[in-house]
């Protein structure tokens, strides 16, 4: 399907719906090709959390080919609303707020926004601590006195050379924001083939020094029986859909870029499930072979690291930490709640104040503090906000596809008095199924007896949230009606 042509008109730029960041891009401006969404999915997926999901699942019971298995089940799922939310991206050149005013209305569009824009502050919050905890090791190992800066002074319980690296390397990020997304661009586009390389190098090196791969790929499964795995591999494929479900829903704002819609489908279907696999796939290797050379199963990489005595090898893997952490938190956590944010006031929040807002919020929720029990907050907090997650990914795919079958109109997106306006600019089907589908998603957190429902929270509130939807929308029987009336002429 061809890419949409528009005009800017003075109805739409006086809208207070309307600024620069959110119109559709120029068709001169859509660039980006099959290369630069493969690179932004690696650049993404080589992230700490990624190399660390597959030992949350085999510290669970998983051996290794079921961890391997249940992680690339989860993505090659989350490809499919991943796909389908791409499409009016890339034919309208809009971004995930403006695309929600279609279902949501344009005042309900917030909604789905700022529910999107707070787990990305979270995330943002704890890979920028990543990200500092690693650059902090290699600023130490450069500069031994640094790590007695301030001796016992603490700031929010971080040291202070804790608190210097995570603000350095929170600043490099809003940096990189505030020069657009051009530079974000160029920037995955260099990240990505250099944390792989930086990767492999790593892989190689433990394998070697081990001489073998370890023991946790001859180590069993725990499960004895179908039905207990099963207990276990429900909760955690939910998990692993609930670690992309926010890219699924605010990929829009990547495509919107894209030169057509084959180029972001084919980038994307490379890049996500196969990087996410691969990499999962070495941080098993690797963990493997440090139970040989260090006597336990080190699932930190930033620990393998910080053992090796080779100032070289030291800088090269903490370097490649750095990198890896920016890349993913630049482009998965905070392009989406720029975007959102400058949503809500989009005559007075831009683009690079909604990711100045990012950043100050990722400070306020002290990601140290949110990382002392990680396994908890990755999985019970990802299976938890995927039952969020899952019913407005619903909504948006039944709304664009099945009710709407992708034809939306541009300037009543940006319009107070158009068809997106619904009922004082909520959509009261969206709101409903919305509340619905979380609800039904979440009974199992409220009523213990029914805490088996949770497990299949992402898929309770996206079956639940897309029937009660389409029921509910009025549009869809003004388009059968339509569609009568064009048979009969």
């Amino acid at each position: 399907m061809k890419e949409e042509m528009y005009e800017l008109t003075d109805d739409m730029t006086s809208s207070r719906l309307y600024n620069e960041d959110l119109a559709p891009t120029k068709i001169e401006d859509r660039t980006w090709n099959t290369y630069n969404y493969t690179a932004l999915w690696v650049g993404m997926a080589h992230c700490v959390p990624t190399y660390t999901m597959a030992g949350s699942l085999i510290a669970l019971g998983m051996n290794w080919w079921q961890a391997l298995l249940t992680i690339t089940l989860g993505n090659l799922i989350v490809l499919i609303p991943m796909l389908l939310n791409s499409h009016p991206g890339a034919k309208y050149g809009i971004s995930f707020p403006v695309f929600a005013r279609s279902a949501f209305g344009t005042r309900g569009a917030n909604i789905a926004a700022i529910l999107r824009a707070i787990v990305a502050c979270g995330w943002f919050g704890i890979n920028t601590y990543i990200g500092g905890s690693a650059l902090n090791i290699l600023v130490c190992a450069l500069v031994p006195s640094f790590k007695t800066l301030g001796g016992s002074f603490q700031i929010a319980g971080l040291s202070l050379p804790a608190g210097i690296t995570f603000m350095i390397f929170w600043g490099i990020e809003i940096f990189v924001i505030f020069k657009g997304m051009d530079l974000v661009k160029k920037f995955e586009n260099i990240a990505a083939p250099l944390v792989m390389v930086l990767a492999f190098i790593l892989l190689a090196w433990m394998i070697t020094a081990a001489k073998g791969f370890g023991p946790l790929l001859s180590a069993p499964s725990k499960f004895t029986s179908m039905s207990s795995f099963m207990k276990v591999f429900i909760p955690s494929l939910t998990g692993t859909i609930g670690f992309w479900a926010t890219l699924s829903l605010n990929i829009p704002d990547f495509t919107r870029f894209a030169k057509s819609q084959e180029e972001q489908m084919k980038g994307q279907a490379i890049g996500l499930p196969i990087t996410m696999t691969v990499f999962s796939a070495m941080g098993i290797i690797i963990t493997s072979a440090s139970a040989i050379l260090y006597g336990t199963a080190i699932w930190d990489p930033g620990t393998v690291v910080s053992k090796f005595t080779n100032p070289i090898a030291l800088f090269v893997g903490f370097f490649g930490i750095v990198i890896a952490s920016l890349s993913v938190n630049i482009a998965a956590n905070t392009v989406s709640p720029a975007y959102d944010f400058s949503n809500c006031f989009p005559k007075h929040i831009s683009f690079k104040m909604g990711g100045l807002i990012t950043g100050i919020i990722g400070i306020l929720i002290m990601p140290w503090k949110l990382l002392s029990d990680p396994s908890g907050y990755v999985f019970t907090w990802l299976g938890t906000y995927s039952g969020i997650l899952g019913p407005i990914a619903a909504i948006i795919i039944c709304d664009y596809w099945v009710i709407k079958k992708t034809k939306l109109n541009l300037k009543d997106l940006y319009s107070t008095s158009g068809i997106y306006t619904y009922k004082s600019g909520f959509n009261p089907a969206a709101v409903i199924a919305l509340v619905v589908g979380i609800f039904g998603a979440l009974i199992g957190k409220i009523v213990p007896s029914l805490s088996a429902v949770s497990d299949y929270s992402w898929f309770v509130g996206f079956g639940l949230s897309f029937v009660i939807y389409y029921v509910l929308s009025p549009e869809k029987k003004t388009n059968s009606i339509n569609e009568e009336i064009e048979k009969v002429v």
